[in-house]
């Protein structure tokens, strides 16, 4: 396995791949050549000079974790080099950079992972099953937080915003759940959240699912702390509320809640690309979520942004 990217990200990435014995991490590389070392240092590899370095390693996956800007190109290369793919969310600022990835992976024939996390854990699993067979009437989806501590994210040129690189991950949760989204309205408030920044400081956002049931999107990045991401779900006589830590579930037999350490989906998701890669079951109750299906839940996030943009609702294919 190789990496590419040094962030934060990525080093949680290494940290969990090379405690797997059947995994030999074989490089880093990042355009910051310090901090690839730092990293491959920490997991006890060396730092590739640039992609075509990384590849000469004789790589049979890499782990993309570069920001949503950085995405494109290096998919479409190691692709083309037969490269299995595990792919970070965002796949990029927009439809069409990831559009042409797909493209690429499909043509090249590799396999890909994506990394939306939260359908590993062991909450949402439950999730799937109270709501199976139940007719969903109502989506709430929320992302309320602080602005994260790298220089890119609140510019949105360089990470799409915060609904395509944040709130992404409370949109595949509702797409999981709740199934297909044919249409989407929003509006922000364009304030930045700090002098020097361009992404809007809240966005709020209605969604209408193939099934009938109707759903909002509420997001901010003005907060001083991380106050609550999630979902709430509302059924017939049926309040399901879920989000990385812990799902709530209310019926006529009362209330249950259930708490999760939301390391073990981010290590169960990695260790379920690996499975697949070597053609075993997901040992770790982590799901492969591959690029096409994560394409669909990045088209949501980026036409919530675009009926932003451009003050009218979009219509999307709720077909799978």
């Amino acid at each position: 396995m190789g990496i590419v990217g040094a962030g934060g990200v990525a080093r949680r990435h290494a940290g969990a791949l090379a405690s797997m014995p059947d995994v030999a991490l074989v490089g880093v590389t990042d355009p910051d050549g310090g901090r690839a070392a730092d990293l491959a240092a920490a997991v006890g590899t060396t730092a590739a000079e640039d992609l075509d370095a990384l590849l000469a390693r004789g790589v049979d996956a890499a782990w993309v974790c570069v920001p949503p800007f950085a995405h494109g190109e290096v998919e479409t290369r190691l692709a083309a080099a037969g490269v299995a793919l595990f792919v970070e969310k965002p796949l990029g600022l927009d439809v069409a950079a990831a559009e042409q990835v797909h493209a690429a992976v499909g043509a090249a024939g590799v396999a890909t992972s994506v990394g939306h996390h939260w359908r590993s854990s062991a909450v949402v699993a439950r999730a799937r099953e109270v709501v199976a067979g139940r007719t969903i009437r109502l989506v709430n989806a929320t992302w309320l937080d602080k602005v994260p501590p790298v220089p890119w994210w609140a510019q949105r040129g360089s990470s799409g915003g915060q609904v395509v690189e944040q709130a992404v991950h409370v949109l595949d949760l509702a797409r999981l759940l709740a199934g297909e989204v044919t249409a989407v309205h929003a509006v922000a408030d364009a304030a930045p959240p700090a002098p020097g920044t361009d992404v809007d400081s809240a966005t709020a956002g209605t969604l209408r699912f193939a099934g009938g049931a109707v759903g909002t999107l509420a997001a901010t990045c003005r907060l001083a702390w991380k106050h609550r991401a999630g979902l709430e779900l509302y059924a017939d006589d049926l309040a399901l509320s879920v989000s990385e830590e812990q799902l709530t579930v209310r019926d006529g037999d009362g209330i249950r809640t259930v708490e999760v350490d939301p390391a073990e989906a981010r290590t169960a998701a990695d260790r379920a690309f690996v499975d697949h890669l070597l053609g075993r079951p997901p040992s770790g109750g982590g799901i492969v979520v591959d690029y096409g299906e994560a394409l669909r839940t990045h088209r949501l996030a980026c036409a919530l942004a675009d009926s932003v943009a451009s003050g009218a609702p979009i219509a999307l294919d709720g077909a799978r």
